[in-house]
């Protein structure tokens, strides 16, 4: 599953069936799709060597069980803090667009942008990784989720809102149409 559709973050238990998730990490770690996919080991074995074999596996944290939620949700918030800083603020701009998570806020060159949930979500995919090209499929899965039945050509009818929505407020166009590949934002 984690080479179809990468997620943002693994919890992973030690005490899996059939495979550890010692082994399922060095699995990740030793190449594949996502090699550099945070993992979080998330387990009962609390000895010291078992938190130093854990680590030492590649895993970027360790937390023992029983836990508190609010320190594992903030241990969450520090990993993708160091691996995927667009993750953690609360504004982003690339060029001269802004983008206010805490808000829901988008503007450009100063000027408010009324964006859709959806148009909002894609534009901040895109700032996320700018200059990479997504095809209609991985912003399906994305934005919409696996698990919902949408046509592909969908993602051309958002995107040209948002086109149309970022050019009203001036400038050129920000996204990058790439023929038979999918669409990016401009990393400037």
């Amino acid at each position: 599953m984690i080479d179809e559709r990468a997620p943002d973050l693994l919890l992973l238990d030690w005490m899996l069936p059939k495979v550890s998730g010692i082994e399922v990490c060095r699995q990740i770690r030793s190449g594949g799709a996502n090699p550099n996919l945070p993992v979080i080991m998330l387990t009962a074995r609390s000895e010291e060597s078992d938190r130093i074999r854990g680590l030492d596996t590649g895993a970027d944290d360790y937390v023992t069980k029983p836990f508190s939620t609010t320190e594992l949700l903030a241990r969450v918030r520090a990993v993708l803090r160091r691996i995927r800083p667009g993750l953690s603020e609360d504004r982003m701009h690339i060029g001269d667009i802004v983008i206010d998570r805490v808000a829901h806020q988008v503007s450009r060159n100063g000027n408010q942008i009324h964006l859709g949930p959806t148009e909002f979500r894609l534009l901040d995919y895109f700032m996320q990784h700018p200059g990479r090209v997504f095809s209609r499929e991985q912003l399906l899965d994305t934005i919409w989720g696996s698990d919902v039945y949408v046509e592909a050509r969908t993602v051309d009818v958002h995107v040209g809102r948002l086109r149309k929505a970022l050019k009203k407020a001036g400038g050129e166009d920000p996204i990058r149409t790439v023929r038979s590949a999918g669409y990016a934002l401009k990393p400037d």
